[in-house]
């Protein structure tokens, strides 16, 4: 959609505003200047006394003006509708802290009760310094260095007036067809809790109040990253347990850490729609789990379910609000039905209400009530994009990269010779921030080529090829290109595919060590961007099967949003790299890599498939009755494939180094432990080889018998070391029953006595084992 015209007319009517009275800076209700914080409650029932219905209702309403968009409509005559009091908040604002600020005094000064907005963007991976992909950071196992990366995100973003972020996204997801992988941290459940932590934390830091931390909102709730056959905004159905096993966990977990909101998903639930589930946001949200924050939809997600069968837009604005939804994302069903609805007994008063006082504490919590500029301070503007921002963006990109191929030290290049830079993605500056990064100047984006240029000098010879299209398929081509806010992800291209192959070969055979940086467009992953062919398109693969053939040293690096396969490229690559989509410094982060300025440590935290069929694939999967054994030729009437075998072509945890690393046998403290003991897991790791390097030391275990299958094994603790070449350490964990528990056929989380295996290694396939017995407490 083009960018809105609606905000030449809304910043005309703020300037007319303004001039006609001052703001005081604290007069926004005349009981609120010297309102104590603590008393949230006084405050609120106070300002709610003096409330219209239609104002409590407009409070509902959350809109965008269309400078960001990211849904297929934008809202109209925006700022009549704030002097009216119908609007709660505003997101997708582009323009900067003076915009934001002129926004925020006409509902101010222009609306009757002078209640400030809630102002939110979707910042998911840095705002204006852009860190990699959500599943990129995941990679890195590191929780310091991504709450590092909200709280620097949180910073920019208060910095220009935003006071809310729709972020993170903690959906569990297990099949790379789904373009929002992205997004996430990958597919397990323990994993994903610990970084949607850190996330919560490095967001909203220690207050709300503060002017430099900001209002996360955990999404999407939930279980949107199970739509079936990975296509995005399709149905889920599952089974309780599941959800509460493998796909709740980390929603918990991030409310547990104090998020402020939670946005509702697309999906149904059990049959209805998220948005509309009762169950999901009141019983099992609310009651349940106990939180009393705020409930956003995704945009328009309450007139989406209209076409799920639901009913006309009044029932469905009524089904939501019953349900527990507090605020409506553009669809505006609120501003204009739930009125109506009231008078005619299909929702209360109370609900209304309620919705209400959830908005308004946020506001409070935010401090907008002592303060309502407390976010457009313009002498903040010097932490935007400050050096110490792009330094970090850079240490992030390094430190989320993966290596999954490395023979005959392929890698570390040499910083001289020369160097053939070859491919689609090696020379641009559109595609390095990836999806979801709308804050983003993607002319600040470093492209591979300055990177390796900068990282070798006058040391050694860069020569440069295109070599390929990113596609050469024009229905696919035009489909990609269809949403372009930031210009075209896929660029015209002059020369035949021909002449580009060709001179892509030339470079090649002039060079010491080819290095062919290939992949997506970051239109091709995100938001209804599914794919059910995730190799990487013909024209690509066409380029690195003839750039093996020159017999040059082949280094491939994967751009992608999602795991690929990948297996034609590990074939033939002599090192084979995923970078994802690194962000504003991708071209130094991954030259940092390439030339072992930084060892790589990232691990995957998604499961590669060999062939996209055998999708959903991913470790912690259970057993069949008849499985097929691991390593082992196909056998009939087993669990198995005919074309290809049950394997991962790599294993979730997997990743490797420019060192080696070793583990010895593991040594547990008791053969036997009680409910009430714990169990202490040691196994010493030693760096091998010839550079320091990080490891991920990750602990699984596996419950051999229980009420309910269980997976073969679950992640239930890592710990990130750093190891000097030749030197060891010991990695100790401890064990308690907590670590032992599961949801049971009644969804009791519960454990039982019996046989259990711990498993300790660098990888979820390559591990120690050991066995050990819970047994019951003697009386």
């Amino acid at each position: 959609m083009k960018r809105s015209s609606i905000l030449p007319g809304l910043l005309a009517l703020m300037s007319l505003t303004a001039a006609a009275q001052n703001h005081p800076k604290t007069g926004i209700v005349t009981t609120t200047s010297k309102e104590p914080r603590k008393d949230i409650n006084s405050f609120v029932n106070r300002l709610m006394s003096q409330m219209t219905l239609d104002e409590k209702i407009g409070q509902l309403n959350l809109l965008t003006p269309g400078d960001i968009v990211t849904g297929s409509v934008a809202s109209s005559n925006v700022a009549a509708k704030i002097k009216a009091g119908n609007v709660g908040g505003l997101f997708g604002i582009n323009g900067g802290v003076e915009k934001i600020k002129q926004i925020q005094e006409l509902a101010v000064t222009g609306s009757r009760l002078k209640i400030p907005l809630l102002i939110g963007l979707d910042v998911i991976h840095g705002y204006k310094t852009v860190f990699p992909i959500p599943l990129g950071l995941s990679c890195s196992w590191d929780l310091p260095m991504i709450e590092r990366s909200a709280r620097i995100a949180a910073t920019e973003a208060t910095a220009e007036g935003v006071n809310w972020v729709y972020s993170p996204m903690v959906d569990i997801a297990r099949d790379p067809r789904w373009g929002r992988v992205a997004e996430g941290s990958g597919e397990d459940p323990y994993l994903g809790g610990e970084i949607a932590k850190a996330m919560i934390k490095g967001y909203q830091g220690n207050s709300l109040a503060a002017a430099n931390t900001a209002m996360a909102c955990v999404k999407h709730f939930a279980l949107y990253g199970a739509v079936e056959a990975g296509r995005d905004y399709n149905t889920v159905d599952m089974s309780r347990v599941k959800m509460f096993e493998y796909y709740l966990p980390p929603y918990k977990a991030a409310l547990d850490a104090g998020a402020g909101s939670v946005m509702t998903s697309f999906n149904e639930v059990d049959g209805i729609p998220a948005t509309g589930n009762k169950w999901l946001l009141t019983d099992l949200l609310r009651k349940q789990w106990g939180f009393k924050g705020l409930v956003v939809t995704d945009y328009t997600a309450i007139n989406e379910m209209i076409a799920h069968g639901m009913g006309d837009l009044q029932a469905v604005s009524a089904l939501s609000l019953n349900a527990g939804v507090d605020m409506d994302m553009v669809g505006e069903g609120f501003i204009q039905t739930i009125k109506k609805s009231l008078q005619e007994g299909k929702t209360t008063q109370q609900q209304i209400d309620d919705a209400c006082r959830r908005v308004l504490e946020a506001k409070y919590k935010l401090g907008l009530f002592e303060d309502p500029y407390r976010y457009c301070d313009a002498s903040r503007s010097k932490e935007v994009l400050s050096a110490a921002h792009k330094k970090a963006a850079r240490e992030f990109g390094a430190r989320s990269i993966v290596l999954l191929k490395n023979n005959n030290q392929a890698l570390p290049l040499k910083k001289s010779g020369t160097i053939a830079l070859i491919g689609p993605l090696a020379n641009d500056k559109v595609n390095m921030l990836g999806t979801w990064a709308v804050s983003g100047d993607r002319q600040l984006a470093i492209p591979v080529l300055d990177g390796v240029q900068r990282a070798v000098g006058s040391n050694a010879k860069v020569l440069y090829a295109k070599g390929a299209n990113i596609s050469d398929d024009t229905a696919f081509v035009k489909i990609v290109n269809s949403f372009t806010p930031y210009g075209k992800t896929i660029a015209d291209e002059a020369k035949s595919p021909g002449q580009l192959l060709s001179e892509a070969v030339e470079t090649a055979s002039n060079a010491d060590v080819v290095v062919a940086v290939v992949g997506e467009t970051a239109e091709m992953t995100g938001e209804a961007s599914s794919r059910t062919d995730i190799s990487l398109p013909a024209s690509q693969q066409k380029l690195l099967q003839a750039l093996s053939k020159t017999g040059k040293p082949l280094v491939v690096v994967v751009m992608a949003g999602r795991p690929l396969t990948l297996g034609m490229e590990n074939e033939i690559a002599d090192a084979l790299v995923d970078v994802w989509f690194q962000g504003q410094e991708a071209g130094n982060s991954i030259a940092d890599v390439l030339f072992g300025d930084y060892n790589p440590s990232g691990k995957l935290t998604m499961t590669f498939p060999q062939h996209v069929g055998q999708n959903p694939i991913y470790y912690n999967h259970k057993n069949t009755g008849r499985p097929q054994p691991v390593g082992e030729p196909a056998q009939k009437f087993h669990s198995n494939y005919l074309d290809v075998s049950n394997e991962p072509l790599f294993p979730f945890g997997y990743g490797l180094s420019y060192t080696k690393f070793t583990y010895s046998p593991l040594q547990l403290s008791k053969n036997n432990i009680t409910p009430s003991e714990r169990l202490q897991v040691k196994v010493k790791v030693s760096n091998t080889g010839k550079y320091d390097g990080e490891e991920t030391v990750q602990l699984y275990i596996h419950d051999v018998y229980a009420s309910v299958a269980q997976p073969v094994k679950k992640l239930k603790a890592f710990q990130k070391i750093m190891l000097k070449a030749g030197e060891t350490k010991e990695v100790t964990f401890q064990l308690t029953t907590e670590d032992l528990k599961f949801y049971n056929a009644d969804l009791q989380y519960i454990y039982e006595p019996g046989e259990f295996k711990v498993m300790v290694g660098s990888n979820s396939r390559d591990v120690q084992e050991a066995t050990f017995t819970l047994v019951k407490n003697q009386k």
